[in-house]
């Protein structure tokens, strides 16, 4: 018996709407909300441009829609599609424990199934709380990441869950399905560093499509490699090198993990949140950013590694790399009073003005920031000028953490500026009031087809 299988099975399998508390449903909907606002403002991506003419390559009998186009196409490439969409701007919410990562990249997994299934809004909120407590729990209990592996092979192990719990998969069949995902989906941490590619926000929409395609053959009948976590060749030995255990689930005994999620202020890397915030803090005490002598951040060291630990780091020729590079995007904050989506184009990125302030920002280690993670993000930001004067900013919780939470009005909002180049403010205002009222909704495939617009 693999107990980890069938834990993960078990849970999966009995976990109902009912189980999830009114505050549970509440959060759910508003990381769906988030999430799809992620979509739609990445939409005209080139990544997701590519993945869209993919799917149109394909027609299914069981057909699943594309975010956007309304294409209809294969169950997988749907799902794959829409994840990279919620993906690219790097903007939709994230989690920080032992490894982070973003637990909103398993919605594709339950939006494409969930279409196909004719699931309903209560169908959907609960494979969305699945996924994320099985992420959650899995972030908390190993770090793939310094074991030279991406987050995404775990990723993949909450999508694999979550869609085999919309397609109504038997205990057996879900078993099966997570043998079969597991043991094919091994990614590299090469993702998330040096010159960071297009890959970067693709990574889990192909884990989550891997995840689908699995979760479609156990429901045949295929098998898949057993024990997978404890066999001699299993993920235990492959990757985590060491057995572990998973906390016990979000349920009567225990909250949910979906609650101790963070939204995204601004499009970079969850690790920059907190810095970004600091220094629009200081940015606010300084005229003129040209006086700037030296710019000091100091922060936790898993951040560090993540967004300042290589030299492509100042020197960001790309999007990918520069939205995961905390000394330009404290550089963009400093210079700019912001970080938008625009401060990644080339007209920024090319600035000789904007790459003299990176080179003048240094990053170190806080044991501080250490001691406290991860429940917090502490990060502290001193700017000294040239005559001397030291500002300084520190920030452990910026908004949109669950401890300085966003409202209602604030997810609202960033929706609606997500999806105002796409969609007209009626049509916005009717998706948005579906989605809030998902509870309802009979058929999730009515909310997809609202998600349709021409560019």
């Amino acid at each position: 018996m693999d107990e980890m299988v069938n834990d993960l099975s078990n849970y999966a399998q009995a976990l109902t709407f009912a189980d999830c508390p009114t505050e549970v449903v509440h959060h759910a909907k508003r990381m769906l909300i988030d999430t799809l606002g992620c979509a739609i403002g990445g939409y005209p991506s080139e990544p997701s441009a590519m993945a869209r003419s993919l799917a149109a390559t394909i027609s299914s009998r069981q057909p699943a829609t594309v975010l956007g186009s309304g294409q209809p196409t294969s169950l997988e490439l749907a799902t794959f599609a829409n994840g990279v969409m919620m993906r690219y701007l790097d903007f939709n919410d994230g989690y920080t424990s032992q490894e982070s990562g973003h637990p909103s990249d398993a919605i594709a997994a339950v939006l494409s199934p969930a279409e196909v299934a004719h699931s309903d809004g209560r169908q959907v909120i609960t494979a969305t709380v699945l996924a994320y407590e099985v992420f959650c729990r899995l972030c908390d209990a190993i770090c793939v990441r310094d074991r030279g592996f991406d987050h995404v092979t775990i990723g993949g192990i909450a999508s694999t869950v979550a869609a085999a719990k919309v397609l109504g998969l038997s205990h057996a069949q879900m078993r099966q399905a997570l043998n079969l995902s597991v043991a094919a989906n091994v990614a590299l941490y090469q993702t998330r560093i040096g010159e960071v590619s297009l890959w970067k926000g693709c990574a889990f929409a192909n884990a989550s499509r891997n995840a689908v395609f699995a979760v479609q053959l156990a429901a045949l009948g295929m098998s898949g490699p057993a024990p997978i976590f404890p066999g001699a060749g299993g993920f235990f030995r492959a990757v985590s090198q060491t057995p572990f255990t998973l906390a016990p689930f979000g349920g009567a005994t225990q909250p949910f993990k979906i609650l101790e999620c963070i939204v995204k202020r601004f499009p970079l890397g969850l690790y920059s949140q907190t810095v970004v915030d600091a220094a629009l803090q200081v940015q606010r005490q300084i005229a003129n950013i040209d006086e700037i002598e030296t710019v000091h951040v100091s922060t936790l060291q898993t951040a560090v590694n993540i967004m300042a630990g290589d030299a492509e780091k100042w020197h960001p020729t790309n999007r990918e790399t520069a939205d995961h590079s905390m000394p330009y995007t404290t550089a963009v904050a400093l210079m700019y009073g912001t970080v938008e989506s625009r401060h990644f184009e080339a007209e920024y990125l090319q600035n000789p003005r904007l790459l003299a302030l990176v080179q003048k920002v240094q990053v170190s280690v806080s044991e501080e920031a250490n001691r406290r993670a991860p429940e917090a993000m502490l990060s502290r930001v001193e700017v000294v000028t040239r005559q001397g004067v030291h500002h300084i900013a520190e920030v452990p919780y910026h908004r949109g953490h669950y401890k300085n939470p966003m409202s209602d009005s604030d997810i609202n909002e960033k929706f609606r500026a997500l999806a105002s180049d796409c969609m007209a403010p009626e049509q916005i205002s009717s998706l948005l009031a579906r989605l809030w009222h998902l509870e309802d909704v009979s058929d999730i495939g009515e909310v997809i087809r609202m998600v349709r617009f021409i560019l």
